[in-house]
């Protein structure tokens, strides 16, 4: 009963902590549940061939309401860019939805690699100053344009993320300032969450060894407990935005990641 309501409190923290973040760094509160849940996972006794895809298709079911909570916040701000919606809304579907049928066939140490390879990357931008460095003035479009949001919902899906890790720099790298490229990368976690979440149900319908309460490789007794508190601490991350600075919050979160990208990349080398 004490590891049962251990895990019940852990799961409820780790949507405090999922929700604030996602609203107030624009990554996706995925960055944070994922390995938290992938953890949890272990103390349970689940089985360590789809304890990573468990947890990454969990993260997603749980970024859908998350996302819509922070993004509907950030409206009211006027700091979602409609323009870029429409234009990358359509291509991240698709890389989504490729992204979450790869990642629901692949071995456990693939999703490894790619979570801890993508927190280091997010670790260095988090701990760097790179928020204003600007190198275009608009989202690019033409031929290559539908690549960045493709590739945007590829590796989200493969890794539990909504996607804010690559489109808050991608934007700020293409001039818009910070609030809008966080504002407009909690709507585009919308066109992630859902399309991830039924690609990770499909490929993992019928697996043998999930554990109890698992639609796929959804975990629903996961997302009841996480949603509740991720979406009402996801709206108050969102305010917090508009009223602080981010950089020493940025470095802290950066170490952190630096820790789960380590300890990802062990697993599959240790």
């Amino acid at each position: 009963m004490v590891d049962i309501i251990a895990v019940i409190i852990a799961m409820l923290l780790t949507g405090m902590v999922g929700g604030i973040i996602a609203g107030l760094l624009g990554v996706g509160g995925g960055i944070v549940v994922v390995p938290v849940l992938e953890v949890l996972l272990g103390s349970i006794g689940v089985d360590p061939s789809i304890r990573m895809h468990i947890a990454v298709g969990t993260s997603l079911a749980i970024i859908l309401p998350t996302s819509l909570s922070s993004a509907r916040t950030h409206h009211k701000e006027k700091a979602v860019l409609t323009d870029v919606i429409r234009y990358w809304g359509p291509y991240i579907v698709i890389g989504t939805a490729l992204g979450a049928l790869i990642a629901g066939s692949v071995a456990a140490e693939t999703l490894y690699m790619v979570f801890g390879l993508l927190a280091l990357a997010v670790a260095v931008k988090m701990i760097l100053p790179l928020d204003e460095k600007a190198i275009a003035t608009e989202v690019p479009k033409g031929i290559t344009g539908p690549l960045l949001p493709t590739g945007i919902g590829l590796i989200s899906a493969m890794t539990g993320i909504g996607g804010g890790s690559m489109s808050v720099p991608v934007l700020t790298s293409c001039g818009k300032p910070m609030h809008q490229a966080v504002g407009t990368s909690a709507l585009c976690g919308t066109f992630i969450a859902l399309p991830g979440m039924l690609g990770f149900v499909y490929t993992g319908w019928g697996n043998t060894v999930l554990p109890y309460g698992s639609l796929g490789y959804v975990n629903l007794i996961g997302v009841a407990l996480i949603i509740p508190a991720s979406v009402a601490f996801a709206a108050i991350g969102a305010r917090l935005a508009h009223s602080i600075s981010r950089r020493r919050l940025s470095v802290l979160f950066g170490l952190f990641l630096l820790v789960v990208a380590v300890r990802m990349i062990w697993r599959v080398f240790g």
